[in-house]
């Protein structure tokens, strides 16, 4: 009895560990390179062995802003409809990335709602400590056009970030 009793414990602990989240997915804040301010609060997650990512609140802009710099349409993109009269929030704007490994994502694209333009996507996870850009848990998000990457570094988001954002830039 104790034998069956160990085995299903290390059963339920290996099923545990295979069904466990990626770490790429739950709430990242979009950090700008160039000021360090947050832009956004994005939820990554997955969906049908692919990884997508919608944003769920902005910074300098009200909540519902619509992405009118966008074009009418992009390839693959995974909402019908005009891309440029969809509002920022809610959209899913990071899609259809495949998994190398967990944490590590690639050949998916991003659309970025504020200029249009869309790019590769790549994205890889960085636990807190595991590099000298990572002191905290981070994303290395790189947006690809050809060989020239951009890279930005996102950080952990909260429920209260997304709530502070929505206070300080609500929709008019």
């Amino acid at each position: 009895m104790k034998k069956l009793v160990a085995m299903l414990g290390s059963l339920l602990v290996l099923a545990s560990a295979v069904f466990a989240a990626d770490p790429a997915v739950g709430l990242w804040k979009s950090i700008d390179d160039k000021s360090g301010q947050v832009t956004a609060v994005w939820d990554i997650f997955e969906q049908d062995g692919k990884l997508f990512g919608k944003i769920v609140a902005v910074a300098d802009n009200p909540q519902n802003v619509v992405a009118s710099a966008c074009k009418e349409s992009y390839k693959g993109f995974p909402i019908e409809g005009a891309v440029n009269k969809m509002h920022t929030v809610g959209t899913t704007w990071i899609y259809n990335m495949s998994k190398e490994s967990a944490g590590n994502w690639k050949g998916g694209n991003i659309v970025n709602p504020g200029d249009g333009k869309m790019y590769g996507c790549v994205i890889k996870y960085m636990a807190a400590g595991s590099d000298k850009k990572a002191p905290v848990d981070t994303l290395g998000m790189a947006g690809t056009v050809g060989p020239i990457k951009v890279f930005q570094y996102w950080v952990k988001a909260s429920e209260a970030d997304i709530a502070d954002l929505q206070a300080k830039f609500p929709a008019k």
